[in-house]
């Protein structure tokens, strides 16, 4: 069975958008003053085709059937005590009926079921999908399934389907789940184009679980990052989209998926017309992967990270605030061992540009694990190739360091940068973070460890003071200071003065 594709939709011309039209032909515009405007002789307004009304119903008719519900059922065990004081019975009259079923030697009795009997499903969670492949593939969010053992999926015509998880991918929040059944199913493809702001989307999903429900909207702009993940490359679309569309899909006017809705930005906890959909190309690649091999592999170089800002390009000597700045690179990893150092700016990666750290964070990961790589980094002035071999992703492990108290030496004032440092051991540690100061706008904060300023490493509170006023005696407008909260280390740029 072919995926359903939506060519075309033909309706009569609106008779605004043909006034509209009429509109644009003329020369003049009448002002609120009642004098016309006239352009320039040479100038030419911007003039847009009139296009035909769109209408979304052969799209939603033919799309549907490829639209199922989500339902996410998981275990419980039915262990517990009873208490008669939840049930209110602590308050009947000493006459009443009910009394003598709940009198004092009842009460104290401790009902506590059989811990061997067979747990129970409970519902976890609903939400929206829809079939990638006529044998049964489902694609949905990975929170949609999370937590769940047993799967079911309902389709727009109520017929029910029991379904096995294949695999999950939480850094992208995508699963795939598989229905076993005699029958081939109506599906659904993922576009290739590159989705266009102000383009109509139509969102079909299960919100609240009422089932098949259909919104329409614009697509109101591309390659969100939302901070829900290292590769978040989302579309932002005003179509209303709530609780339970998630894992639904995104259509545009030819029936083809451009994203798979995954989040609602909300005060409220309903549709305030932002919803974010991950973007068809991440997803296609995400669930290729889950289908083939059930998890998803991704090349790995063991660097954290950050942008480089105008203020960290200046005091780098940099041209440009473009690139990813090494903050720290992990033990025994690939970054490690091709010779990648703290302070370095990754510019390249073989012939891919690096705008930023997300863009560096989703070029690395689409290289296959052992791959080589050419980066290009700036370092000390000078720009250096580094020839690196990826590792693989390896499963992230959260450690919390101790801070270490500042006050093994008197505070001294920075007033210049807006800190107070002191010695602590071997470190220079902030005491102190002026109000108002750019420090105190960046984020530093007492208890935060200086490592190096200007790519220099400091031992004491005299180092670092030697370093600023070598910045000044070179007129730096800014100062670089790579600096260690817990178990996090950043660069940050403080102005002179």
């Amino acid at each position: 069975m072919n995926p359903i594709s939506v060519l075309s939709t033909k309706t009569r011309r609106p008779a605004a958008i043909l006034a509209l039209s009429g509109l644009m032909a003329g020369a003049a515009i009448l002002t609120p003053q009642g004098t016309l405007f006239t352009p320039h002789a040479n100038a030419k307004a911007v003039s847009v085709e009139p296009q035909l009304s769109a209408n979304f119903a052969d799209v939603v008719e033919a799309v549907s059937p490829a639209v199922v519900s989500v339902k996410v059922s998981g275990t419980k065990s039915r262990g517990g005590k009873f208490d008669r004081r939840s049930f209110g019975f602590e308050q009947l009259p000493e006459d009443h009926p009910l009394k003598r079923f709940f009198g004092d030697q009842f009460s104290q009795r401790d009902f506590k079921r059989d811990k061997k009997r067979t747990p129970r499903a409970r519902p976890v969670s609903q939400g929206s999908g829809f079939f990638v492949s006529d044998d049964g593939y489902v694609v949905t969010n990975n929170h949609v399934v999370d937590g769940g053992s047993e799967y079911n999926v309902v389709m727009h015509d109520g017929t029910k389907h029991k379904a096995k998880l294949i695999g999950k991918d939480p850094k992208t929040d995508l699963a795939v789940l598989k229905v076993e059944a005699k029958q081939k199913f109506t599906y659904v493809s993922f576009s290739e184009k590159k989705s266009r702001v102000g383009e109509w989307v139509v969102a079909v999903g299960n919100p609240f679980g009422l089932g098949g429900t259909v919104t329409a909207g614009i697509v109101s702009a591309a390659g969100r990052d939302i901070g829900s993940g290292p590769y978040d490359d989302f579309i932002q679309i005003d179509a209303a989209v709530n609780k339970g569309n998630s894992g639904g899909p995104a259509f545009d006017l030819e029936g083809k998926v451009i994203g798979v809705n995954t989040a609602i930005f909300s005060p409220s906890g309903g549709n305030v017309g932002i919803a974010f959909a991950i973007s068809a190309k991440s997803a296609s690649e995400v669930v290729g992967e889950l289908i083939e091999k059930g998890s998803v592999t991704r090349g790995w170089l063991g660097v954290q990270i950050q942008p480089v800002t105008k203020d960290i390009a200046e005091s780098l000597g940099l041209n440009d605030a473009s690139g990813a700045l090494v903050a720290d690179v992990q033990k025994d990893s690939p970054a490690e061992d091709a010779g990648l150092a703290t302070g370095d700016v990754i510019l390249r990666v073989d012939d891919e540009q690096i705008a930023n750290p997300k863009s560096l964070s989703r070029l690395i990961a689409s290289y296959n694990p052992k791959q080589d790589a050419d980066l290009l980094v700036f370092r000390n002035g000078g720009k250096k190739s580094i020839a690196v071999k990826l590792g693989e992703l390896p499963g992230q492990k959260k450690t919390l360091a101790r801070l270490d108290q500042p006050g093994d030496s008197e505070p001294v004032d920075l007033e210049e940068l807006g800190i107070a440092l002191a010695n602590s051991g071997e470190d220079v540690v902030i005491t102190d973070v002026f109000d108002g100061s750019a420090a105190q706008e960046k984020g530093i904060r007492p208890g935060d460890r200086i490592l190096a300023v200007n790519g220099t490493a400091v031992g004491d509170v005299n180092d670092v003071g030697k370093a600023v006023a070598r910045a000044m005696e070179d007129d730096r407008k800014a100062v670089l200071f790579q600096i260690k909260s817990r178990d996090r280390n950043r660069f940050l740029a403080l102005p002179i003065g």
